[in-house]
């Protein structure tokens, strides 16, 4: 079985990572991780199909934002939140309360 590759803490790249972060769905599925659990792909619940789900995690494991772990046949997904915040500090509490703020703006749009 092949390794699951991850970039190291020094190739992280600011452009990559905002471009991993600035899609919807991206985003939740990093929310969802933030609260530190590692979660099994199937357990993330996003609405989209199987496929698609693959290609944003793989965006966000290849820009470094989450970790991709092997447990015989399930793949657990975890935010690799230490190492962003050690090569961009701020920037996922930023982008996180950001997020839940256009959420909640939403919600209050359509109340």
């Amino acid at each position: 079985m092949r390794d699951i590759a991850h970039p190291a803490i020094d190739q992280l790249s600011l452009p990559t990572v905002l471009h991993a972060l600035s899609d919807p769905v991206r985003l939740e599925i990093v929310r969802t991780l933030s609260d530190g659990s590692e979660r099994p792909c199937g357990a993330i619940a996003v609405p989209v199909c199987k496929s698609t789900l693959t290609h944003h995690l793989k965006v966000l494991r290849d820009a470094g934002v989450t970790r991709t772990r092997r447990d015989g046949v399930q793949r657990l997904i975890s935010l690799r939140q230490r190492d962003v915040e050690t090569r961009f500090p701020g920037l996922l509490d930023c982008v996180l309360a950001d997020a839940d703020n256009g959420v909640r703006a939403s919600v209050r749009a359509h109340a």
